[in-house]
């Protein structure tokens, strides 16, 4: 397909009504991204400026809708405010780094953690190129204690997928320092965090085992955002039980935020977000959980 085709489309795709956006159309831009990579610099709907090669599935997204995970994007954009401290623990190439810097502000803060050596490059060029003179990124895994980590990427089309649980077939791996995450913050930015994002594929047990003694240290209304990956903390014998235990403990209660990678579901989902929702259920697949100690039903954007 001419690429300036590719680039009326993607429009079309992007800013049409949920009931114009064609789904087959989508759905084959979709699949020409990923067969015909695009290399390029793209702008986010909040109007962050991120480098993209279409063949990774997130750079994809971002380019062709111009968000990633659109329900989360919201709600987090509904839950900080100016001054506020963002941790982003497994923060990749940027994504949600850029977008809490814009949100809170020169007088807040953001704290960008990222294992991976070329995810941290691509991390810093993208503060760098966005002028977030609030951010301060490290280059260290979190997880229970000081040690040296193996992480692998299993898949070079899925970028994001890289970690500690060795998967049947390697693209690649790499040695990385770790530490617990109350020893790569400084003790302010952790008594101050008004959110604290954790996306570490598989390592959130372990990090939760490093986190626990210092969650009695965290302000009353902070709130945790975690990728919860069932099937990774079986391989190494953990459960889902022993990152919420810790939270619970704490007075911490459970949400679900719908998080659906289907390209054709993102026009509506970036016009109607749905917010977390109470969960007392089992989880069996890859899901995105909200820690509150807000008592309620759903967590609506604060006004």
């Amino acid at each position: 397909m001419p690429r300036p085709l590719v680039t009326v489309l993607r429009a079309y795709a992007r800013y049409a009504p949920p009931a114009l956006a064609f789904a087959p159309l989508i759905r084959y831009l979709d699949q020409e991204l990923a067969r015909h990579p695009r290399t390029t610099v793209t702008r986010t709907r909040d109007g962050d400026l991120v480098a993209v090669t279409t063949n990774d599935l997130i750079q994809r997204y971002l380019y062709l809708h111009g968000v990633w995970e659109p329900h989360l994007t919201a709600w987090i954009r509904g839950r900080l405010a100016p001054g506020d401290t963002f941790i982003d623990v497994g923060a990749h190439s940027g994504y949600y780094t850029l977008l809490a810097s814009r949100l809170v502000g020169a007088a807040g803060r953001v704290v960008a953690v990222e294992a991976s050596p070329a995810f941290h490059s691509s991390l810093v060029e993208a503060v760098g190129r966005n002028a977030c003179h609030n951010v301060r990124t490290v280059n260290v895994a979190a997880t229970d204690t000081a040690r040296s980590l193996t992480l692998y990427l299993q898949d070079a089309a899925n970028l994001g997928n890289t970690s500690a649980v060795q998967p049947k077939s390697t693209h690649s791996s790499f040695e990385i320092e770790g530490l617990p995450l109350p020893g790569i913050l400084y003790p302010d930015e952790l008594a101050e965090a008004r959110l604290i994002k954790i996306d570490v594929e598989g390592g959130e047990a372990s990090l939760m085992d490093g986190l626990a003694p210092a969650l009695g240290t965290l302000r009353a209304d902070v709130e945790l955002v975690i990728e919860i990956t069932p099937r990774s903390l079986a391989k190494q014998g953990q459960s889902m039980q022993d990152v919420l235990g810790p939270l619970q403990e704490h007075g911490f209660h459970v949400y679900r935020i719908v998080n659906d990678y289907d390209p054709t579901s993102y026009p509506r989902a970036v016009r109607r977000p749905a917010v977390p929702l109470r969960w007392d259920g089992s989880i069996s697949e890859m899901s995105d959980l909200v820690f509150s100690r807000v008592d309620a039903d759903h967590l609506d954007p604060i006004p």
